[in-house]
This record gives structure tokens, sequence and C-alpha cells, in this order.
């Protein structure tokens, strides 16, 4: 007899191989990443002011699907309203630990209102992450909701910044939730630069995880440290996505935390992934 999580690991394997791959391949054998997203938190400040006139300035810049950080004070309906008129997709959402643990319920019928195959949990406040202790907690609190969304056909995630990296107790936390978290209800979204920022090697997690990292986070970062629009700085987008295969890369979500001119920085990123060959 199938048990119930072999029942919903052949589901997920499924639901991936029916997806189109977000790339192609050029006339050289290289691959090229067609379908590119952005994160919208990137334009929160034009999207507090404008909702539909910013998402109609994204699909302007070339994006085909975003990631959200909050409905910028709509409701799911409207927002996802906005997001149809604007001929975008979000397949992944950012979504507060807190609210996981308060209201998963709510979590979960938004998503599937707006139409959201992903919800990731993107921030850890430092009370929650003060010891090895404190992320196996987190850990089990991410493998039971992961759980939760599963039933309703939802992929729970876990973003990086650069503070799992860091060695706790003679271990690295996020090799911890890693390892914790089971490797069907809880998927990873690499952030390249916050993983370069800590150091590490971003492709080696990549080849010792296979498959658990369906979505990224594509930002560049200059030799000094300092955030930048993607192509600006010095991380090998081509060598990562090449690994990123092996790690199960489906979703490429263009971000910069605070941009100058938001609109300008998505477009000049924009036109940089869509370059990048692997």
């Amino acid at each position: 007899m199938i048990s119930r999580r072999e029942l919903l690991g052949m589901m997920v394997a499924t639901a991936g191989g029916l997806l189109s791959r977000p790339y192609s391949a050029k006339a050289n054998g290289e691959q090229m990443i067609e379908r590119v997203g952005v994160q919208l938190y990137t334009v929160r400040n034009l999207l507090s002011a404008d909702v539909a006139g910013t998402l109609q300035a994204v699909a302007g810049a070339g994006y085909v699907e975003v990631e959200t950080a909050g409905y910028a004070n709509l409701t799911a309906d409207q927002f996802s309203k906005a997001l149809h008129d604007a001929g975008l997709t979000a397949p992944s959402a950012h979504v507060p630990l807190e609210a996981i643990e308060t209201t998963p319920e709510q979590l979960i019928e938004m998503a599937q209102t707006v139409g959201h195959s992903y919800l990731v949990v993107p921030w850890l406040s430092e009370q929650r992450r003060g010891s090895l202790d404190s992320y196996a907690r987190v850990a089990d609190v991410l493998n039971a909701f992961g759980a939760q969304c599963a039933q309703s056909g939802i992929q729970l995630a876990y973003h990086n910044h650069d503070f799992e990296f860091a060695v706790v107790d003679g271990r690295v936390p996020y090799d911890l939730l890693l390892e914790r978290c089971d490797a069907e209800l809880v998927k990873f979204e690499l952030d390249f630069f916050w993983a370069a920022k800590a150091g590490v090697d971003t492709a080696s997690y990549f080849r010792s995880f296979p498959g658990r990292f369906p979505l990224c986070h594509v930002k560049d970062m200059t030799d000094g440290g300092d955030m930048v629009d993607v192509g600006e700085g010095s991380i090998d987008f081509p060598g990562l996505f090449r690994a990123g295969e092996t790690g199960g890369l489906r979703h490429y979500f263009v971000e910069h935390d605070n941009p100058v001119d938001a609109l300008a920085s998505i477009t000049r990123s924009f036109k940089a992934v869509r370059v990048l060959s692997f």
C-alpha cells in the first residue's frame, strides 16, 4: 500500500514534470533564461502608491511572473485581479513565520486565491535564531506547516540571508535546516547575494542537496560586498545556473533590496539575466 508521503512525492514529481522549463536552448547548445521573475519587494514603494500601474510597468520591463511580499493593502481577490490585468502570474509569495503559526489556514486560502504554488518564509527574527535548538524548532514548525500546505497542493520553502551560514555551536544552521526539514515538505529558495555575502560555495549546496532548490533570488554583489543590479557585480550566475539544474531550479526572481530607481533597476537586471548563458 502506498503511504501518504509516497503519494505526495509522486504528485509533486508529476506536477514538476508537467511544468515547462524556464529556460531554452540557444543554437550553440547553451541555455538561456526565458521565464524571468521579480520579487516585488524591489518595487514596494511604487506598489504602495499605485498597484495597477506598477504591475503594468513590471510586465512592460519584460517580466512574466512575480513573487509577492504582501499585497500592498489590497485583498487577495483584488491583488489577483491586478496581476491578471497586467498579464502576470505570482507562483510564489513570502509569508512571515509568525503568520504560519497564528493564521495558517488564512495563508493557504490567500495562496489559492492568488494562485501561489509556493509559500516562502523569508526571514527569522533574532529570537528565532539564537541557538541550534532555536533553528531545530523552526524546522519543526516548517515541517508541520509544509504538510498542511501539501494537502492543498502548495509547496512550502525557506529563503536565506547570511546569518544562517554563521557557525553556531560548531554547526552551520543552514545545514541543520536542510537536514531536519522534510525534503518533500520543505524546499529552499537560495538567495545568491546573501550566500555570497556569507562567503559560502553556493553551487555546492545544489550538488549536495539535489532537487531541494526550486526557487532562487538573482541579485548581484560587488567585490566589496555591496548589492548591485544583476550584471554589475562579480557573482558567477552562469555557473550557479548550471549547478542549479541539479538543485532543481525552476523560478528565477530578480531582487534588489534598496534600489535608487526601482524600475530602472529591474529593467537592467531583466536584460542581464536574459543574456546570461549556462
